[in-house]
């Protein structure tokens, strides 16, 4: 008994043995056929839908924070955590703090960061701590900076959201 394979080469049909079966047992024979026929194992021909967390994101995201000093500067206590959380759900999605609660029920929080239940009263505590701790996060990220570069760093930041137009003949102007 012979496994073939038959196949086109050019116009003309040719087979190709693929196993010589004669001297298996019936019962392999038999768990062969039912392999190539969907019966083994249950299986029908489509897989199960696969549900799960989402971890990618956060797998992705963390280092990052890590390698800006986020994680040695924040700590490692559950406050620390969740404003990392936080602040990784605002990166990925730019959502608000009840859409960082949402999305860490969908996403592997509990794998990547160590939370197991995270709600708005957490995340608001979270916040109040962090405000606590801002001057001092805020030194250490500029000491951790100017080790890394040699030193201090410099930024420009302008805020034109008070901006107005002025002029007689510009349709802005009457907003200015």
């Amino acid at each position: 008994m012979l496994l073939r394979e038959s196949f086109r080469d050019g116009g003309k049909v040719r087979t190709r043995t693929l196993a010589h079966l004669t001297s298996w047992a019936p019962e392999r024979i038999d768990a062969l056929r039912r392999a190539l026929t969907g019966e083994c194992d249950g299986f029908t021909g489509a897989p199960p839908p696969v549900w799960g967390p989402i971890f990618a994101v956060l797998l992705a995201l963390k280092p990052l924070a890590e390698r800006l000093g986020l994680l040695p500067g924040l700590g490692s206590e559950r406050w620390a955590t969740l404003v990392l959380l936080l602040i990784l759900a605002r990166v990925a999605t730019q959502g608000s703090r009840l859409a960082a609660v949402r999305g860490a029920t969908q996403h592997a929080v509990a794998e990547t960061l160590g939370l197991t239940h995270v709600d708005e009263d957490d995340l608001d505590e979270a916040l109040e701590r962090l405000a606590e701790a801002q001057e001092d996060l805020e030194d250490a990220l500029s000491h951790r900076t100017a080790r890394q570069r040699g030193g201090t760093p410099t930024g420009v930041l302008s805020d034109v959201t008070s901006s107005d137009l002025e002029g007689e003949h510009h349709a802005l102007a009457a907003l200015g």
